[in-house]
């Protein structure tokens, strides 16, 4: 701390005098006959010299700004008491000359207690007839400040702010103390920071904000004076009311007199400045997300305050951390970007409205960092008010019966990203996604190929009933058109959807890993049934159709881990935080490591370009549940639809390198609604998601996904044995005895061999070691010579449509 040069004499008489001058108060409050002898006097010194000299000085609870990514656009501010620090320089000179005309004209002059005052007072306060005089400096009301907030205990608080002569002792032991270790100027800052202004105006600046908008450099003389002299009583003197207004302009124009009497302005300048008109903005700082910059952003700034409440780094218990936000004075740039948060508020509203019992709901997340780009969903961010309730009665009949009000058009419910009961919603064949990722990891390659029937007998057990072969408790899934069976490879079998590929798959690869993979990517398990679903994960025979919970967030970020070579990020919604003085704080980095090798996430990647109308890296695609999103974003894409049994909920996740974006649609009140959610339609889950991309990607550069391995993607490549013109158990006995599977054609081709015999292959040449290998029966009635014909679409490689009815379509 900067020290004063004092006079040592000059010290030491204030200390005599003032210890005189304590005796007689407190003689006089005690003991009125005897306040003027010498008694007192001696007692008094004695005792004053014994106060304590040391002041703590604990932070004044500051505000905290929340910005977005570009560092400028306002999000959300939270506060415990609006107070934001300043420097001297970057407050008006007319302020610093106004609090000292209105509180302590001598604060230049005098040691931290003003003698003459103290005595002054003390006359005039024995008179019953005057009115009560003060003498405390703004060195001494400093003190009073600065021990209300650092106390620990509220009865400090109480003895800090009481009207009595110890407490009026200590602050004038202190504040001697306190002007020979600050310098005037950092006294008067001090001050002038911890200042209460009313409306919840605490400090210079934010007075200087709620009553005029500005900043308090920039204050002129008449609002100088206005805010210096409401200090004295800022709910008395308060000008946005209308007993106070009156009041307030008096105090004011009193002020801007006493400026005059200080020298710090000229008489024609006061004249001028009382003769302006007041006038005050009466705007309160907006507080909490409810308050949020842009109502919509509310649910982003939820998700913000949920993460900032789980972090450790800022206090062992929630209510540590929850003060640290509200009175740390941090200044928080999160994640949000305002291009994408815009495009997905306007895509989600423009599918459904706020009223709408379907929730359209879309998260954007940045692949290799976690950042959370954006939260939007067809809600409106605030609590229903329960005395004039406006939301709807909920969309579950058993709940509206009983009155209650469901979650639209308001909610503070974290509906995209979960908690607070929110456990998440189906996404059906999004999930098809961990089982490719977990048959890659096992070396089973993209062209791995399996004939899928129309319905699957699995080896998973459930109860008996619709999931389950007739007779048996055997889980048999079926796909959403009878058209899907046939010979699939990974990139088919994506596609289009295939359920009937992707069980017998998972079966394989075994579903306990296809579980892990999942969490591994980032999917989170929050709902009771799943959490005991996953202890025996084995006979988890749905999950790869996408059956348990999940959020757009957990959904966005799995996919994202995909695009970024297989490096998880944990989801992130702040990118920089800076304390009051500027330093930057670590827990903003991103916290990401590499889970899956590079090969595998692209060769994902490359499976997931079908689903969405692009090409693989090989061109290997046949098929697309959502074929337009290649065409509409512009941009290379890969993603995957996904649609639940009776399409109670409906997904698509749309990516490129730089956005990973996930929607869900479903009702959060009743999970069994009765309301089908749409795809492709204007009003389904598939233009909330694909618009939400394109406009985010509107001046970002092109980069295209890396294409995978030869091997990965085609696996141990081996010489299909030729069968031409041989019996078909004959052709069948070669294709096994070669290390395939060998599958008859249910369709004749027309060929020079006998009909009924093998007339050739599909495919033919080379394929996977183990993978399906087609017989194609002769019809006869080919020319000799002539080849084999092959049918240009055969089974398994014909454009598909999007499933609906079906689980995981």
């Amino acid at each position: 701390m900067r020290k004063r040069d004092h006079n040592v004499l000059t010290n030491a008489a204030s200390l005599l005098v003032c210890g005189l001058l304590a005796g007689v108060v407190v003689a006089a409050a005690a003991f009125p006959a005897v306040a003027m002898s010498g008694l007192a006097a001696k007692a008094g010194a004695e005792t004053f010299g014994a106060l304590p000299t040391e002041l703590t000085v604990a932070r004044a609870p500051q505000i905290s700004y929340l910005l977005a990514s570009d560092g400028k656009t306002p999000l959300a501010t939270m506060y415990d008491e609006n107070r934001r620090d300043v420097k001297l320089a970057d407050i008006s000179p007319y302020m610093q000359k106004a609090i000292i005309a209105a509180e302590d004209h001598d604060f230049y002059k005098h040691n931290g207690v003003d003698i003459n005052g103290v005595a002054r007072a003390f006359v005039n306060n024995q008179n019953e007839s005057a009115g009560r005089q003060g003498a405390s400096t703004l060195t001494m009301q400093y003190v009073r400040l600065a021990i209300a907030y650092s106390a620990t205990h509220p009865a400090d608080v109480v003895a800090a702010t009481e009207d009595t002569s110890a407490r009026k002792l200590r602050e004038m032991r202190l504040a001697l103390q306190v002007d020979k270790e600050f310098s005037k100027d950092e006294i008067l800052t001090r001050y002038l920071n911890l200042a209460s202004f009313g409306n919840g105006a605490y400090g210079v600046f934010a007075a200087s904000q709620v009553y005029f908008g500005k900043p308090p450099s920039k204050l002129k003389i008449e609002e100088a004076a206005l805010l210096a002299g409401m200090v004295k009583a800022p709910t008395t003197n308060d000008p946005t009311t209308e007993a106070g207004y009156p009041l307030a302009k008096d105090r004011r124009d009193y002020v801007i007199q006493n400026m005059v009497d200080i020298k710090a302005i000229t008489q024609q300048e006061a004249d001028a400045a009382k003769a302006v008109e007041l006038k005050v903005k009466d705007k309160r700082t907006p507080n909490g997300c409810v308050s949020a910059n842009v109502n919509e952003w509310g649910f982003f700034c939820d998700y913000f305050y949920r993460w900032w409440m789980q972090q450790e780094t800022f206090g062992s218990t929630t209510y540590d951390r929850e003060r640290r936000l509200k009175s740390g004075g941090y200044t928080v740039v999160t994640t949000i970007d305002v291009q994408a948060q815009r495009a997905a508020d306007k895509a989600v509203r423009k599918a459904k409205s706020e009223n709408s019992k379907e929730a359209a709901m879309v998260a954007v997340v940045e692949p290799g960092t976690g950042r959370v780009r954006a939260l939007a969903v067809n809600r409106q961010f605030k609590l229903d008010d329960p005395k004039n309730p406006k939301n709807k009665m909920s969309s579950d009949p058993a709940k509206s019966r009983k009155g209650i009000r469901g979650n639209y058009p308001a909610t503070v419910n974290p509906l995209l990203s979960g908690g607070d009961g929110i456990t998440g919603y189906q996404a059906g064949s999004t999930f098809k996604m961990f089982t490719i990722v977990a048959a890659l990891e096992k070396g089973i390659p993209l062209s791995y190929t399996i004939n899928a029937p129309k319905q699957f007998k699995s080896e998973y057990i459930i109860r008996p009933g619709k999931a389950a072969c007739p007779g048996t408790n055997f889980y048999c899934p079926t796909n959403s058109t009878e058209s899907m069976a046939g010979v699939h490879n990974m990139w088919s079998a994506f596609g289009r959807s295939v359920n009937t590929y992707f069980v017998p798959l998972q079966q394989q690869v075994g579903a306990e890993n296809v579980v892990k993979a999942a969490k591994r990517l980032g999917i989170n398990f929050r709902s009771q049934e799943d959490l005991d679903l996953e202890k025996g994960a084995h006979q988890w025979g749905a999950f790869t159709l996408g059956v348990s919970q999940t959020t757009p967030l957990d959904l966005a970020n799995a996919y994202a881990t995909l695009a970024a070579d297989g490096k998880y990020c944990e989801p992130i919604p702040v990118q920089e935080i800076r304390d009051p003085e500027g330093n930057k704080l670590d827990i903003a980095n991103p916290r990401c490591e590499k889970r899956f090798s590079t090969e595998v996430a692209r060769a994902a990647v490359d499976a997931a370009r079908c689903p969405v109308g692009d090409k693989s890296s090989s061109s290997r695609c046949a098929g697309a549940t959502a074929p337009n999103v290649r065409g509409d974003v512009g941009y290379p894409v890969a993603g995957k639809s996904g649609t639940t049994d009776s399409e109670k909920t409906a997904a698509l996740v749309a990516m490129t390198r730089q956005y990973s974006v996930a929607g869900i649609m479903a009702d959060p009140d009743w999970p069994q609604t009765n309301v089908k959610m749409k795809h492709a339609e204007k009003d389904g889950i598939n233009p909330p998601v694909w618009e939400t991309l394109r406009d985010a990607m509107k001046g970002k550069p092109r980069m295209d996904f890396e294409a995978p391995g030869q091997k990965i993607s085609e696996g141990d490549q081996r010489s299909i044995p030729d069968v031409k013109c041989v019996s078909v158990d004959q052709a069948k006995s070669r294709i096994k005895g070669a290390g395939f599977e060998p599958v008859v054609s249910s369709a004749r081709v027309p060929s020079s061999c006998k009909e009924g015999d093998a007339a050739g292959t599909m495919p033919d040449g080379r394929t996977i070691k183990g993978g399906v290998v087609t017989i194609q029966v002769s019809s006869g009635g080919g020319t000799p010579g002539n080849t084999d014909s092959t049918p240009s679409n055969p089974p398994g490689n014909q454009p598909g449509r999007p499933g609906n009815g079906r689980p995981g379509g």
